[in-house]
């Protein structure tokens, strides 16, 4: 079973976190669009373009459900895989992370003339409707809910190892 599920909006953290709190708990990270870009043989931005973005949900969910299964330490999701219905069922019995994070943080850590493919138009308002979107999945499915705002990540880190060991 794994450590801890990370999972949020792009911007969140997710990456950074996720390898610095496994370092902290002596586990490996796995994340899950390293994954699925080993699968594939190319970007998640390539994916989307190439393939679509269906394809790409397809790959996937497939890695999160590879991850779940095999990996014993901490996993970081796509900020999109939560949108799965078979993920959201899968994550049921997992402790889950909710990275929160304000727009304006996202979209400083995101930039604006980013390689992320669903942002690709308007950036802004984009994520901004990605984050309203998803915001109540994330909500629902989190365990551990941390906001990271103004924050470093090793403060970050420190919150979540405090809530795991209750």
């Amino acid at each position: 079973m794994t450590k801890a599920v990370l999972i949020g909006p792009p911007g969140s953290g997710k990456t950074t976190v996720g390898r610095l709190l496994s370092e902290r708990l002596g586990v490996t990270c796995r994340d899950t669009d390293a994954d699925v870009e080993a699968v594939a043989g190319k970007s998640v931005s390539d994916i989307f373009i190439e393939d679509g973005e269906e394809r790409f949900r397809e790959l996937e969910a497939a890695a999160v459900r590879a991850a779940l299964d095999e990996h014993d330490g901490v996993v970081s999701l796509g900020g999109g895989a939560v949108l799965d219905e078979r993920t959201q069922e899968l994550l049921s019995g997992h402790t889950v992370v909710y990275l929160e994070v304000g727009l304006s943080q996202a979209v400083q850590r995101v930039g604006l003339g980013t390689a992320r493919p669903l942002l690709v138009f308007n950036p802004r308002s984009r994520l901004k409707q990605l984050m309203e979107q998803r915001r109540p999945i994330y909500e629902r499915l989190a365990t551990i809910k941390v906001n990271t705002d103004d924050r470093e990540p090793e403060a970050v880190v420190d919150e979540i190892v405090k809530e795991l060991a209750r």
